[in-house]
């Protein structure tokens, strides 16, 4: 037991070095692929029922294969990285994703692709499970929130390099260009990815002290931060660890869903929201890509200040930020109104993503647990934007528009409550 602490009082203070600076860049490279495929699925499906090799109905079908893929993973992922180590699921999920992707470029009809595409999620659905869950153990506490925020941010980018590249690609070589390139790329990175270093926290949790020492001394090379001041996450009330974990699963599920929702909401349906406050088509979609330019800055914002200020002040924050501009933005009247206020909104999405999804998600959950914790929220998180897509087109055209944005206040509002109330702080607190 006493070298097990010494073990993670040495990880903990450890600074940054070159292996992990590689973790970091391997990490960051499978969150592009993840970021990236969602946009390319979204492109591919156009280009699929616009050569008519699906319907329309078929088409859905392929997203909706693609979203139940991801929402396996995430949970397949949490039980094989908690009980079998984070490199196993790690390396399987990648595999599983490259094959199946490099095959459904070959598909011959659309119940063939809709059913690799369900495999290849399986794999990828595991990606931002196992990636920020993974940056946050190997990071130092003193920069841990620094760099689960980096990953946020060079995640970000895989959605603008999917779409340059469909706008490249899909119309010289259709659609299977896309999957055959998003293959290759992610079994390239699956050999890259050969001699990825197991967590030292994991394999200090297994009680294997041998080999979490042999990957810590290479994580010390470059020295320790001193003075440095770590907390131990405080309950609202003494509980047991068992009963913390899960209250910090509801937390997870709530903070992750409402993030991932309410994102995913507002910017799928942001051109038909702007068409149906009188803003015409073609502005409509300038406008949408005017306000994701608050994607990376929102990003950014997140990874400065989150181990300055703290990750539970930022997400309370943030979110009731989110519920006001929400109830805002359905009393816009005017175009720069429109603008300003979805910018300021897709800002605070993003501020979301990098510190509540990238840094807060895995923080809660011990060791043993991470993995399933992450991978439950992330997975019930997956189920709702299944489902919303739904609910906010019967909103659209039964009732009235403002009530996506009455919606997305109204839950943003409920998850800061939440957190507020019964989520620890943990800034440059120890993880067990």
């Amino acid at each position: 037991m006493t070298d097990a602490i010494t073990l993670q009082q040495r990880l903990d203070q450890t600074k940054e070095t070159p292996l992990f600076y590689k973790v970091f860049g391997l990490i960051a490279g499978g969150m592009i692929l993840d970021a990236g495929d969602v946009y390319m699925a979204s492109a591919v499906n156009a280009n699929l029922t616009g050569t008519n090799f699906a319907t329309l109905n078929q088409g859905s079908m392929f997203l909706s294969a693609g979203f139940l893929g991801l929402f396996v993973g995430s949970i397949m992922a949490g039980i094989i990285g908690d009980f079998y180590g984070r490199k196993r699921a790690y390396q399987f999920n990648l595999l599983l994703f490259g094959i199946f992707t490099l095959i459904g470029g070959l598909a011959p009809n659309i119940i063939f692709l809709t059913a690799v595409r369900f495999i290849a999620a399986c794999g990828l659905g595991a990606e931002i499970v196992t990636g920020y869950a993974l940056i946050n153990e190997f990071a130092p506490v003193k920069t841990r929130g620094r760099w689960c925020g980096a990953t946020a941010i060079i995640a970000n980018l895989g959605a603008l390099i999917a779409l340059l590249l469909a706008t490249l690609l899909i119309p010289r070589f259709t659609w299977r260009a896309m999957f055959v390139l998003f293959g290759i790329l992610a079994l390239i990175l699956w050999v890259l990815r050969r001699h990825f270093p197991e967590s030292p926290r994991w394999l200090i949790a297994k009680g294997r002290n041998d080999a979490a020492e042999t990957i810590i001394q290479r994580l010390e090379i470059n020295g320790a931060y001193q003075n440095t001041e770590f907390f131990t996450p405080k309950s609202p009330k003494e509980v047991s660890v068992h009963k913390q974990q899960k209250r910090n699963l509801l937390v997870a599920i709530m903070t992750v869903s409402a993030v991932l929702v309410a994102q995913y909401t507002f910017t799928s349906w942001m051109p038909t929201l702007l068409i149906k406050k009188g803003v015409n088509v073609v502005h409509s979609l300038t406008f949408s890509t005017t306000m994701m330019f608050g994607a990376p800055f929102g990003a950014l914002i997140g990874a400065t200040l989150v181990d300055w200020v703290g990750r539970k002040k930022i997400i309370v924050t943030t979110f009731s930020l989110t519920a006001g501009l929400g109830l805002w933005y359905s009393h816009q009247t005017t175009n720069i109104g429109v603008l300003v206020n979805g910018f300021l909104l897709t800002t605070c999405f993003y501020v979301l993503m990098a510190v509540a999804v990238g840094t807060y998600t895995s923080e809660l959950f011990t060791t043993q647990f991470r993995f399933r914790g992450a991978g439950i929220a992330n997975g019930v998180a997956k189920l709702l934007t299944v489902v919303t897509p739904y609910l906010a087109a019967w909103a659209i055209s039964q009732t009235n528009v403002n009530m996506i944005f009455y919606f997305i206040a109204g839950l943003t509002l409920a998850a800061a409550v939440v957190v507020g109330c019964f989520g620890p702080e943990t800034k440059q607190s120890i993880i067990e």
